[in-house]
């Protein structure tokens, strides 16, 4: 009844007190019956139609038409065939099997069972009909099913005894089908698969998979056949031998291949010429090239005559080996013998002078080559090309593609590649691309190779749009770019500044199933690392670790780098300890970005072991190195820690270089020690190290430090005699020294030389000038310069500086603070100093109301006050009177963080005994002395005049009992100073009451005497604050 049975339906309409589950089981109970039933009716069915296509085949010649007659067409299917085919020796007739097998195919709605082509493959091969056998098997293997099913199908025919008296070269034909295929790997699966079943091919049927897995250059699975071979202990023949040896030869381990040559002699083989070409050959690509001359001799010995590819082998090796002379002796010798050298050895022996860069020797060649009747052909041409291009000689390339047009040699393919390749290194991009198109003129379609040569030269040249306009109709005509490509084209809009451009090529590669790989974001993140781009890169860092690929020393290198010029070093030393973390060997390149950045962040500790650290992992420092961590310490007022370094270079071996002389020179001069300084330049100069302008900068730079002038300017008229020119700096520098040491006139001079060189004037030119302008009160001139500055377009915050400071020191402050309206006016942003200098002059001038507005300008423009400023206001508001401000203002400098000087301090603690708040000024004097910012002498300097020789000393009593009722713990040292303070002026009852009041409230120890408060030196009270 099918699948729903009465059983199906009964089971369907329960009641609902039974459960679903249930019902689900009487279901599959019933199911599995009536499916166990229906399986035994079928198969009785199928053991009835296979006796009666048996008995058909078995008693009809003309069993076609008895079947089609009937009704057992219908009833066939792949097991009723692969039944039939098992009862073969009811037919016994071989054909009539195969004739069945095939007609079934016409009826059949399935495909054939695997074993049915087995056993009619076993059949045939038993019966010497192997043509069919081959036929079948080739079906059988175009099923495509997995090649072990195939295997174990063909085996279980062979050996279960469906097949009387098999013949195994079932096997090799199998072997030899899958060969046919193309199918290798099933191949070899197949042979392994039988050695493990202890059924053996023979050895012919081996050679023919050993070679055919050598010429498709699989040579995995070649090792894996071979070493299954010795393992069924198979006894190699010559061609085993033959392919063993080519083998080796080609893996680039020709000794091996000669040791397999000598074997197959001792063992009764004859080599062939073939054989020993092979080997020579090998020997050659290898670089043996006596070890060839010698297997050459042993062949001639053994009666065997070389032909011209050993000839060219050998030409091929001793260019390699850059042995010309000895080429010409073995072409000399193919005259005598009367072996012309074919175009193939002339080749060889042109396309190796060209690699060893023999051009001329080869140019001769190729002469010699035409001269002897040979006429060029395309792959001597290219060789020579290819030799060429690569070393840049374009222009006899293109002397010799003009040769070739004469003689009706035509370019191809192979040449315009080369020629392109090398115009691109030239960088000469017009010719590139005009090649470029004569070759798709001609037909030529250009490969990948071809277009991303052009796409690089493009990028290089800073052509980004034809390089875009490429790599799209690269696309457009099939061609898929690498990684390579891409990485070329991010590299080069990476190098123009174009990042968005850059990230655009790198997202579109993955869209056309190009995965970046680490070159390409490399190159987009040592970009954005130079760009300063630091957030940017680290998005691409984490994408490519997304990616799964691993940053290597660029990767970390460019954070390094990036973050070290960002001054940046926590960051910086973050990525340097990842990079150890991930097993990544920083380089001395790495180090040496990591040492000066230390240096210019002034963390001269970090530098010096960082640079320890180096040394300690085995990475060599180069004088780069060197020099970066001596400049830092030199810069940095380490000159005898520089010298130390300096020695340690020395003693290397390593010659220091003129960055490392002008650094130490450089530091010698900032400390005064000009001495020292020349003694280093006569030692550069006897080591052979010519000083350049930023030496003699440095030498002129201490001269004039010095103040001595005259040398310096000694100095600077001899730099033209070195062969050097003076530059801004050296004039700047000159300029400076005659400006503050009154020699205006000659700093002028030396301004119109300047101008008469051509050597244009900057803001900080003009800032020294205008300071000196000043400093001899000559206001005008300096106003004349400023003006000029001006003009020009060079206005700068530092000239303005100077000139309103010597108007500030002249007491013009109208002018002065009208200059900084014309800062702002000119979009000059006034800085830090100029504020500071208006200010401390204003306050200076008790001009308070100004002096605050220029205040909260400042800070408006989001410059931070300093110690200096809230002093000169705090001075301001004590000259006038003005001690609420002035207490507010304190106030607001110490929650800044600001830690005020002894000035501030005592004229704070005056100002506030002068208005009468003794427990402010006692709780400041307590403060200063505690945290050491003064010492005692001063606060009782501060103190005389105010509160020892206060007349109301009922007031300083009463301010002391204050803070002693609210707890207030005044120190020992406070202690002491004004019990001396008071003694000091011969107020001995003041002290003795002080002292008093300092026992009650705990202040000093019950055993402390007042004679121990007033000889106390002042070691002992800093002892008793600690």
């Amino acid at each position: 009844m099918g699948l729903f049975s009465h059983g199906h339906l009964f089971a369907f309409h329960l009641s609902n007190r039974i459960g679903i589950a249930k019902a689900r089981l009487l279901i599959h109970i019933e199911y599995c019956t009536t499916t166990s039933q229906q399986s035994e009716t079928f198969k009785h069915d199928d053991d009835e139609t296979v006796r009666e296509i048996s008995t058909v085949l078995r008693n009809h010649s003309d069993w076609h038409f008895v079947l089609n007659s009937s009704d057992l067409p219908r009833k066939l299917n792949p097991h009723v065939v692969r039944a039939v085919l098992q009862q073969n020796h009811q037919v016994g007739d071989p054909k009539r099997l195969l004739s069945f097998f095939l007609w079934t195919d016409t009826h059949l709605g399935f495909p054939q069972n695997l074993h049915s082509f087995s056993i009619l493959a076993v059949v045939l091969c038993n019966s010497k009909m192997f043509e069919q056998a081959n036929a079948v098997l080739d079906r059988m293997v175009k099923t495509r099913k997995p090649v072990f099913e195939v295997l174990d199908s063909v085996v279980s025919c062979f050996r279960d005894g469906e097949c009387d008296g098999s013949d195994k070269i079932v096997f090799e034909i199998l072997i030899r089908t899958f060969m046919a295929a193309g199918r290798l790997n099933e191949a070899a699966d197949v042979f392994l698969g039988l050695r493990k079943v202890g059924i053996l091919p023979r050895l012919d049927c081996c050679n023919f998979l050993l070679n055919d897995l050598l010429k498709c250059n699989k040579m995995e699975l070649f090792w894996k056949v071979y070493d299954g071979m010795l393992e069924a202990k198979m006894k190699p023949d010559f061609y085993t031998y033959y392919n063993v040896i080519h083998a080796h030869c080609r893996a680039g381990n020709a000794g091996q291949g000669k040791r397999f040559l000598f074997e197959m002699e001792e063992k009764g083989g004859n080599p062939d010429l073939s054989t020993y070409n092979v080997v020579i050959g090998g020997l050659c690509r290898a670089g043996d090239v006596d070890e060839a001359l010698a297997v050459k001799k042993s062949m001639v010995e053994k009666g065997l005559v070389p032909d011209r590819y050993t000839y060219s082998a050998l030409v091929d090796g001793l260019c390699r080996t850059k042995r010309p002379e000895e080429t010409k002796l073995i072409l000399k010798y193919m005259y005598d013998k009367g072996l012309s050298p074919d175009s193939t050895c002339y080749t060889a022996l042109i396309d190796g002078l060209m690699k060893e860069g023999y051009l001329e020797e080869a140019l001769r060649i190729k002469d010699e080559t035409i001269a002897r009747g040979f006429k060029l052909c395309d792959a001597t041409c290219n060789a020579i090309f290819a030799g060429m291009c690569k070393v840049g000689r374009m222009e006899k390339a293109e002397v010799l593609l003009n040769e070739m047009n004469v003689m009706g040699t035509r370019p191809n393919a192979q040449t315009y590649k080369f020629l392109i390749d090398g115009y691109c290194r030239e960088q000469n991009m017009v010719k590139a691309c005009e090649l470029l198109n004569e070759m798709k003129k001609r037909n030529f379609a250009p490969g990948v190779f071809t277009y991303g040569a052009i796409i690089n030269g493009l990028s290089r040249c800073g052509d980004m749009e034809g390089a875009n306009q490429l790599l799209k109709e690269m696309i457009t005509r099939g061609l898929k770019p690498g990684a390579v490509i891409y990485t070329t084209v991010i590299r080069g809009h990476v190098q123009e500044g174009k990042f968005e451009e850059a990230i655009k090529v790198l997202k579109g590669m993955t869209k056309k199933g190009v995965m970046p790989d680490a070159f390409c974001y490399n190159s987009l993140i040592i970009g954005l690392c130079k760009a300063r781009k630091m957030d940017e890169a680290r998005i691409y860092f984490v994408e490519m670790v997304d990616r799964g690929l691993k940053p290597n020393a660029y990767t970390y290198g460019a954070f390094i780098h990036g973050y070290c010029k960002e001054g940046q070093m926590q960051l910086a030393n973050t990525y340097f300890q990842e990079m150890l973390g991930c097993g990544i060997a920083p380089n001395d390149v790495i180090y040496t970005a990591l040492i000066d950045g230390h240096c210019k962040d002034g963390n001269l500790t970090e530098a010096y072991s960082t640079f320890r650290c180096m040394l300690g992992r085995g990475v060599l420092p180069d004088i780069k190195t060197y020099s970066v961590i001596i400049h830092g310490l030199s810069k940095n007022g380490k000159i005898q820690e520089a010298m130390g370094i300096f020695s340690e270079l020395l003693g290397k071996d390593l010659v220091p270089d003129v960055f490392t002389y002008s650094s130490l020179i450089s530091g010698f001069c900032k400390q005064g020690n000009v001495d020292k300084a020349f003694q280093l330049l006569e030692q550069m100069c006897r080591r052979g190290v010519d000083p350049n302008i930023v030496t003699y900068n440095a030498l002129i730079n201490g001269l004039c430090k010095s103040g001595d002038t005259d040398r310096a300017r000694e100095l600077f008229d001899g730099i033209s005699r070195k062969g050097l020119s003076p530059n801004a700096v050296t004039y700047a520098t000159m300029m400076d020294g005659y400006s503050k040491s009154g020699k205006l006139t000659e700093a002028f001079q030396l301004l119109d030389e300047m101008l008469l060189h051509g050597i244009p004037t900057d803001s900080f030119i003009y800032c020294i000038l205008i300071d000196g302008c000043c400093k001899a009160r000559d206001l005008e001139k300096a106003l004349s310069l400023f003006r000029d500055m001006v003009g020009k377009g060079i206005a700068a915050t530092s000239p303005f500086n100077a000139l309103i400071d010597g108007f500030c020191k002249l007491g013009r402050m109208m002018e002065a603070k009208q200059l900084l309206e014309d800062m702002v006016d000119k979009h000059v942003t006034p800085d830090h100093v100029t504020y500071t200098i208006l200010i401390v002059s204003l306050c200076k001038e008790g001009l308070m109301r100004e002096s605050e507005q220029l205040f909260l300008q400042m800070q408006k423009r989001n410059m931070t006050p300093d110690i200096l400023l809230y002093a000169s206001l705090l001075q301001g508001y004590n000259s006038t009177g003005s001690r609420f401000k002035m207490f507010a203002l304190f106030e607001e400098m110490v929650a800044r963080g600001l830690k005020p000087n002894e000035v501030t301090y005592c004229m704070m603690v005056d100002a506030y005994c002068k208005e009468g708040d003794l427990v402010k000024c006692l709780r400041l004097v307590d403060e200063t002395l505690v945290n050491g910012a003064i010492s005692n002498g001063v606060v009782v300097d501060a103190l005389t005049g105010t509160l020892f020789q206060r007349e109301e000393f009922s007031k300083t009593m009463k301010s002391l009992d204050e803070m002693g009722e609210q707890g207030f713990m005044l120190s020992l040292a406070t202690c002491s100073t004004l019990v001396r303070g008071f003694y000091k002026l011969g107020n001995v009852e003041k002290a003795a009451r002080i002292f008093e009041s300092m026992l009650r409230f705990g202040w000093v120890s019950q055993s402390t005497r007042l004679d121990d408060l007033i000889h106390e030196d002042r070691s002992e009270a800093s002892s008793g604050i600690c």
